[in-house]
């Protein structure tokens, strides 16, 4: 049965409903330039985790120490948590690294945001953003892995950070949009389609099923939960859920629905796109807005071939989910939450 609407606020205000045309023309609100010495401050902590011997999985805020830096990290957790989500750290000289390097860094800024959260069914914390020649239409497949379109979609965590290593040869650009924004638009002109985002819907798991689980999950793609509304929306992986004999069917309302959530997140004036470049660290709270990202054509060399490197970060201080995400998290403890665990699972950092 669908929310009754009263119970939702006719408008959502603050700095997560922003329109997309908007952030575009003031990247100084996403973006954040490092200088020398937040550069010297990063490869002096990375060099010590590295000359210390640590394992790139387990590192903490205290194995990667910093000074003036932290107070940065500190802010940009707080734009996740309260401001507009979005932060593009830019400037990382990452040409002159190696994988190793690149990655210790990441992780350790990571660590200070919070805690990593595995991102598929071998445990790995650190995730690899490629084509790897996965067919798109195969349903146990992960869209990250192809250089297929992909769509508007939340990912398993908090917090989803990505480090450019090398870009495609054409596009790969990524794209964000509000859904406090898209709820906006959708209540204000179809709130009978609204309501139905708020009915559990299945989201195949793709194979990746932990023990005692369905291969879908019943989450609705919108929850109002303590006063906040959250986003877990992947079409893809919903359509697919369809193949399940027990999972929900998708009446036609609930198709228009999905369809109108669709189309507000592909409108050009609600979302904005960026290309980023090697050495772009981004972060975006995911249980605000969505990603997406451009088809993309690589280069012929494998060395040069598009390549970024991923983190799903659990934040300490988060807002409570619905207990229904305990479904895809495991459990909804704030700041230990997130990720995909299956039997047998290890977490671990593969560098390639």
């Amino acid at each position: 049965m669908a929310i009754d609407l009263k119970d939702l606020p006719e408008r959502i205000e603050g700095p997560g409903a922003w329109i997309g045309a908007e952030m575009a023309a003031a990247p100084e609100q996403w973006i954040h330039c490092l200088d020398a010495a937040d550069i010297a401050e990063l490869e002096t902590a990375a060099a010590g985790f590295l000359a210390r011997g640590g394992e790139l999985g387990q590192i903490t805020a205290a194995e990667f120490p910093l000074g003036r830096f932290a107070d940065k990290v500190a802010a940009l957790r707080e734009k996740m948590l309260a401001g507009n989500g979005v932060e593009v750290i830019r400037g990382l000289p990452i040409a002159r690294y190696d994988q190793r390097m690149a990655a210790t860094i990441f992780c350790g800024i990571g660590a200070h945001i919070g805690s990593a959260r595995s991102q598929n069914a071998a445990g790995h914390v650190l995730g690899h953003v490629r084509n790897l020649g996965a067919d798109p239409k195969d349903p146990n497949t992960r869209i990250y892995q192809t250089a297929a379109r992909q769509t508007f979609h939340t990912d398993s965590a908090d917090v989803v950070g990505l480090l450019c290593i090398r870009n495609a040869r054409e596009g790969g650009d990524s794209l964000l949009v509000s859904a406090e924004t898209i709820y906006n638009r959708m209540r204000a002109q179809r709130p009978d389609l609204l309501a139905l985002l708020f009915d559990p819907i299945a989201t195949d798991r793709r194979g990746e099923v932990p023990e005692g689980m369905k291969p879908w999950m019943e989450i609705p793609p919108l929850s109002w939960h303590a006063g906040k509304l959250t986003v877990f929306y992947q079409r893809q992986y919903i359509d697919s859920a369809q193949r399940f004999d027990g999972a929900m069917r998708l009446t036609e309302a609930h198709v228009e629905a999905l369809d109108l959530f669709d189309a507000l997140a592909n409108d050009p004036e609600l979302n904005f796109r960026m290309r980023l470049e090697p050495g772009d660290m981004q972060f975006v709270y995911n249980h605000a807005q969505l990603h997406d990202r451009t088809g993309f054509t690589d280069w012929p060399e494998p060395e040069r071939r598009r390549h970024l490197l991923r983190l799903w970060l659990s934040l300490p201080g988060d807002r409570d989910l619905p207990p229904c995400f305990a479904e895809r998290y495991g459990t909804t403890e704030v700041g230990n939450r997130g990720g995909i665990i299956v039997p047998g699972t290890t977490l671990n950092a593969p560098l390639d």
